[in-house]
């Protein structure tokens, strides 16, 4: 196209009065396909799980976790470090640039470059974690969607569409788990064999809102103390995916897609405690994990997502504590959401649905059934639960930036009830909403995300909530 200029003088006015005079520009379609080299890598070997169920193999011969010399019963609590006021924060800058447009400090921002490999035990056993995480969900999407038919699918609202996008949520883990394998060496578990708490599909997708949420919830958890900073960029970029994933189950599942305004992050030893029960045996020297199992809290009256009413329930789980996975079960039509199409009762699978009647309130009274320690859990039955708690005497509610204790309350043997409390993060937000963690404690103890890790010699037993 012939192009002009604005000569020296003639102003904007004068160009837009004879715009028309331009002629309008000639656009032409590609005449040619260039051929362009194909940039990949490879992914990790994936070999489709062929048993499913619970292990049914010989006893253990190594059992509990991985361990070394022990410095201390539980790290102590400090002040915060001399240095934690001394910026004064008010909008100047203190030091010099180490370069145009750039301002002083930062975590690896002098210019050397990145490794990619973890740099201590602490990050090679919270890697190992969230690839056992990524193993698992690989497996779980691929079994769920053959183990039940189109017809399942159908039925529970799901199309071929959604089919195909749970399928590429596998995909997804593929490329996770190539990531973290590659980042751990040779010694990266290995994918295992697996058990899941599902027996159609309505379960199955409320077991991998479960799952997906304490997936991304315990790496929030730990991402920011690796020693590895530029470990934890990439996984950042992984988790983040896992984010998405979460809130589409939650979308499928008929709930609503986001109720909160920050997402919890959890310790890495929670997370174990919520994964372990899922899988069955592993490969023969697969790297054993440093991390603790506590005992399951069965929340005996769980909300469940599936009724118009969810909160009216009394044991509709599936598997008895930790992910206290929705029954769908014994529901009958007249209080079933996800058969119903009015606006504020349906649960069917949608972008967004706004329940008229919530899943859970404060004020609503939370029964409680917790596990004794000593059980033989995890692959092979080789891990054994355990805490170093005395006996439980409140629950944490574990949600966006908040820990709120409530009391326990007619404490019989290994059951109780509490009784949700009102907190909000901020007016306007209620802190108690979504798939949140629910924990006893023997102490109410403060603690803050950043050092959630202290409250670990406290926990009892480990469960989780869905309060919306």
């Amino acid at each position: 196209m012939a192009g002009f200029k604005l000569s020296a003088g003639v102003g904007l006015l004068g160009l837009a009065a004879r715009s028309l005079a331009v002629p309008a520009p000639i656009y032409s379609e590609p005449t040619t396909t260039f051929s362009v080299p194909k940039i990949t890598a490879v992914v990790e070997p994936v070999t489709n799980v062929t048993y499913h169920g619970s292990y049914m193999g010989p006893s253990a011969t190594v059992t509990g976790a991985l361990s070394t010399s022990v410095l201390a019963p539980s790290v102590p609590a400090l002040p915060p470090g001399p240095d934690a006021f001394k910026y004064p924060s008010d909008g100047q800058l203190h030091a010099p640039q180490p370069a145009p447009y750039t301002p002083a400090g930062g975590v690896g921002t002098n210019g050397s470059a990145p490794v990619y490999r973890v740099l201590s035990d602490f990050d090679y056993q919270s890697i190992a974690l969230a690839l056992h995480q990524e193993w698992i969900e690989l497996d779980l999407f691929h079994w769920g969607l053959a183990t039940f038919s189109v017809e399942d699918f159908e039925e529970a609202g799901l199309t071929a569409e959604d089919r195909h996008l749970i399928e590429f949520m596998a995909d997804q883990e593929v490329g996770h788990a190539t990531l973290l394998s590659n980042i751990l060496g040779p010694s990266a578990p290995n994918q295992c064999t697996y058990n899941y708490p599902a027996t159609n599909v309505h379960e199955f997708i409320d077991f991998c809102q479960k799952l997906t949420r304490y997936g991304e919830s315990g790496v929030y958890g730990f991402l920011n103390h690796l020693n590895a900073h530029d470990v934890g960029q990439l996984l950042l970029q992984s988790i983040t995916t896992e984010a998405r994933q979460q809130m589409i189950f939650r979308q499928f599942e008929g709930l609503f897609p986001m109720p909160e305004w920050f997402e919890v992050g959890i310790p890495q030893s929670w997370a174990w405690s919520l994964l372990a029960p899922y899988i069955s045996s592993c490969p023969e020297n697969n790297t054993r994990l440093i991390w603790q199992n506590y005992p399951a809290l069965n929340i005996l009256n769980q909300p469940n997502p599936f009724r118009i009413n969810g909160s009216y329930v009394w044991n509709e789980t599936t598997d008895g504590g930790y992910a206290n996975t929705a029954s769908y079960q014994d529901i009958d039509e007249s209080d079933d959401c996800t058969k119903s199409t009015d606006v504020g009762v349906s649960c069917a699978p949608g972008i967004t649905r706004n329940r008229s009647m919530p899943l859970s309130y404060p004020g609503r009274q939370v029964f409680l059934e917790w596990d004794k320690p000593g059980k033989p859990i995890g692959p092979n039955n080789s891990y054994v639960t355990d805490t170093q708690a005395g006996a439980p005497k409140f629950a944490a509610w574990v949600s966006q930036l908040n820990v709120t204790y409530s009391p326990l309350e007619n404490i019989q043997g290994n059951s109780a009830y509490t009784v949700q409390p009102d907190i909000s993060s901020f007016d306007g937000n209620p802190a108690i909403n979504g798939t949140i963690f629910l924990v006893l404690t023997d102490e109410d103890l403060h603690v803050t995300p950043y050092n959630l890790t202290q409250l670990n010699p406290h926990v009892y037993a480990v469960g989780m909530y869905q309060s919306g």
